[in-house]
């Protein structure tokens, strides 16, 4: 639950900052916020890296 509030909070405050100073590259904090937490997420599983993308990629089927 705190991982989505923390996550709404930075989505509301880039489009927020993306609106008031007209520059659109903050709306892709939550994007690289977003891809930081899934990786620093994978890097926690206790497989090596790259086992661990093609087990996450190998659900699919």
């Amino acid at each position: 639950m705190t991982t989505v509030v923390l996550f709404s909070i930075i989505t509301i405050l880039s489009v927020v900052f993306a609106l008031k100073r007209k520059r659109p590259l903050f709306l892709a904090l939550p994007v690289v916020s977003l891809m930081g937490f899934a990786l620093v997420k994978i890097v926690m599983v206790p497989m090596p890296f790259w086992d661990t993308v093609r087990f996450i990629f190998n659900l699919r089927g």
